[in-house]
């Protein structure tokens, strides 16, 4: 059975994106927004559940005898000042929609939008997840644990990302591993402090940190398989507050990524290795602190071929990308440890590519990639539910 679907509202679309820009809110504080959702969804007839995982938003469509498919849109911002000069800049200090979730939220609901008035194939059921967090890498588990994958059962997850590496009008899919896995390392190098002009007094942390740094890059140098791919940052240094004083304690934060692999497997020990071996040669002591956020987001086969063959569709088999993969991390992964799914990049950049990267203050979108992604959405759900896979 073919549903036709009402063409996309692209008026709808960017001012509910531009609405939501200048209101940003950080992970699970996302109040205005989920009130926002939960309103236009309870407006168009769907079953609504708000509070899932704090501030996340459940909205359910079909009679739960066929397939039941998940469509997750994340809706946190990140605390980065605008730097923007458009009308629809942040109205918030120091807090930014600067990664594009707030077209995200605006998608999925031109989706669920064009979704209402249909009847699914197949007895079919979709269910929005208005996701809490992303950034923070925790929303999704949230969510997981308050049921969202659950009455009914979900078969399958799809999502999307506005991408600015890559032109409006472009979509990369890819198999397998597609975003790298998230971790996060805090090291403590405890020393004895003193007056600078007598180091020998003093057992250094800031000299022991500035080895356990350098030493952190050799892991990826010397003890990792070069097949796998891999990244260690340090990002964080703090240490000291005066001038002429040698700290007792030196602090070092940071991540790594991976795509899974025995890398990923061995890295909380060679991290605490590291640091304890450095820091006891210079007669200092390190404590580590080392988590997992997410792992490695991986799409299925079967699901990313659906979605690809939509996406050609829509934009063209030469505007299709594939082997497009990232370092960054989303969590996102967590939905499709549990579920088979897809989670595509659609091009959100100018046509000539040249955009401000995500989490800068001058990130912006073309709106173009809006309609893109909501096309994108509302057909592979219904493509899935009259039984395509």
């Amino acid at each position: 059975m073919t549903v036709t679907l009402p063409p996309v509202d692209r008026a709808q679309l960017v001012a509910t994106r531009r609405d939501l820009h200048q209101h940003p809110e950080l992970g699970f504080e996302e109040t205005r927004t989920s009130l926002l959702v939960a309103d236009r969804l309870k407006s168009l007839g769907y079953e609504v559940k708000s509070g899932v995982g704090k501030t996340g938003v459940v909205a359910l469509k079909g009679s739960g005898n066929g397939r039941c498919v998940l469509l997750r849109a994340d809706m946190d911002a990140l605390p980065v000042a605008e730097a923007n000069a458009v009308p629809y800049r942040s109205q918030h200090a120091g807090k930014m929609h600067a990664c594009g979730h707030d077209g995200h939220v605006a998608i999925g609901l031109e989706v669920a939008r064009r979704l209402a008035p249909a009847r699914l194939p197949g007895g079919g059921t979709v269910k929005f997840a208005f996701q809490p967090a992303e950034e923070v890498s925790s929303g999704a588990q949230a969510m997981i644990a308050a049921g969202v994958l659950a009455a009914p059962a979900v078969d399958a997850a799809f999502g999307i990302h506005l991408w600015n590496d890559l032109p409006v009008g472009t979509v990369a899919i890819t198999p397998g591993p597609m975003m790298a896995s998230v971790d996060e390392f805090e090291i403590a190098i405890h020393g004895r402090g003193g007056h600078a002009a007598l180091p020998h007094q003093t057992v250094d942390p800031v000299l022991a940190a500035a080895h356990v740094v350098t030493a952190l890059q050799s892991l990826v140098a010397r003890r990792r398989n070069p097949f796998e791919e891999g990244v260690v940052s340090v990002t964080q240094v703090h240490a000291g507050h005066a001038f002429n004083v040698i700290p007792g304690r030196a602090d070092l934060r940071g991540t790594v990524r991976t795509f899974g692999g025995s890398f990923w497997e061995e890295a909380p020990r060679l991290v605490e290795e590291t640091a304890q071996g450095i820091a006891g040669a210079f007669g200092a002591r390190a404590e580590v602190r080392y988590r997992r956020l997410c792992g490695p987001l991986v799409n299925d086969e079967r699901m990313t071929a659906l979605m690809r063959e939509v996406a050609a569709e829509i934009v063209g088999a030469d505007r299709l990308k594939t082997g497009v993969r990232t370092m960054g991390g989303e969590d996102m992964a967590y939905f499709l440890q549990q579920v088979p799914g897809c989670f595509a990049f659609v091009g959100s950049a100018p046509p000539d590519g040249k955009a401000s990267p995500h989490h800068s203050p001058t990130f912006d979108i073309d709106e173009e990639s809006l309609v893109v992604g909501a096309e994108l959405l509302s057909r592979v759900t219904m493509r899935y539910l009259e039984g395509a896979e």
